[in-house]
């Protein structure tokens, strides 16, 4: 039985490249988590219910971020690339394409 997150047969697959699967998988399911709790905070009328749904989308935050620092550890490109990127101030693009040019 195969699983969305292989394209190819997951027992020619090595151990390390079913893991990436699954933490690129949860990677991707939380990000939709956060947008959907965010579609539903933008809705909801009740305080005490938004309370509830901010609450829930501040855990997939987390849960987000420790699935990228695991996928980040274990991918020093990766890792070189978004620490040209991430938390920098200024230009968004501008920091992608010279991180990009120094990672190459």
């Amino acid at each position: 039985m195969g699983f969305e997150q292989y394209h190819e047969p997951p027992d020619e697959l090595t151990e390390k490249t079913r893991t990436f699967a699954r933490m690129i998988t949860s990677l991707i399911e939380e990000a939709e988590a956060i947008g959907w709790y965010e579609q539903r905070l933008s809705l909801e009328k009740d305080r005490e219910a938004r309370a509830i749904m901010r609450n829930a989308q501040h855990e997939e935050f987390k849960h987000f971020g420790m699935d990228l620092e695991f996928l980040l550890r274990r991918n020093k490109k990766w890792r070189e690339l978004l620490q040209g990127i991430l938390f920098q101030p200024g230009d968004i693009v501008g920091h992608g394409d010279e991180a990009e040019e120094g990672t190459e």
